[in-house]
């Protein structure tokens, strides 16, 4: 049993790797369930048996990409600024976008309402928790998830605009542009408990809620249900 678990595992990790390859040389058109099992020396029934359907492939592949893509990014520790680290994170995903057009195309290119890929998933959790930390230090003063959706839209679009352009007209000054701009739109220059008035306290309460275990689930749910209200209003 485990000698089939094994080789299934093989299997899985060749039919990715061969698919990551056909991708990154033909794009998304050049990942056929025959290419892929001719690259990787299976029968295309392995890949409908792992995979499901060759979207589920498809999605493997991304979030495959893009776990290797930040496993080669482990030099980014959170510093001592919060605010900082989301324009870093943001040069991330340009750079990320720009070496990997296909691959990131395949991420965002195709919405799918009510489903989002892995990958997309795990690069949203990604922006979350760097918003999360701005939050906490209060300087958010928008909800997180405003500020995640803000940066979210912002950022994919101008990686697609900058990977339309052929290389030696793109410009990052224009992304460096929107990053700035979004980056105002959302944080404050103090944290946001010492101006006036309760939205930024509530955000701030808000980050900082789920370490507060002193309080029941029920307690915690109902004032973060408060301190949503609090910050909508505002």
């Amino acid at each position: 049993m485990e000698n089939d678990r094994s080789a299934g595992e093989r299997n899985r990790d060749r039919i990715i790797a061969a698919a990551a390859r056909l991708l990154q040389q033909g794009g998304r058109e050049a990942v056929s369930t025959r290419a892929v099992s001719a690259a990787a020396g299976v029968q295309a029934p392995a890949i409908y048996r792992i995979f499901g359907d060759k979207q589920g492939l498809l999605d493997a592949v991304a979030a495959h990409g893009f776990a290797r893509h930040l496993e080669s990014k482990e030099g980014l520790r959170p510093s001592g600024d919060p605010v900082e680290d989301l324009r870093a994170g943001w040069s991330l995903n340009i750079a990320f976008a720009l070496d990997n057009p296909a691959l990131y195309s395949l991420m965002y290119g195709e919405p799918r309402p009510g489903a989002t890929p892995p990958a997309a998933a795990a690069a949203l959790a990604f922006l979350t928790s760097f918003i999360h930390r701005i939050a906490e230090a209060g300087r958010l003063h928008v909800s997180e998830e405003h500020a995640a959706r803000l940066v979210h839209a912002v950022g994919t679009g101008a990686a697609f605009s900058l990977m339309s352009m052929p290389e030696h007209q793109r410009d990052l000054t224009v992304s460096d542009m929107a990053r700035d701009a979004v980056i105002a739109a959302i944080t404050t220059d103090a944290p946001a408990p010492a101006t006036p008035g309760p939205q930024g306290a509530a955000i701030a309460l808000s980050a900082a809620l789920p370490k507060a275990t002193v309080l029941t689930a029920g307690e915690r749910a109902l004032l973060d249900e408060w301190l949503d209200r609090i910050v909508r209003a505002g």
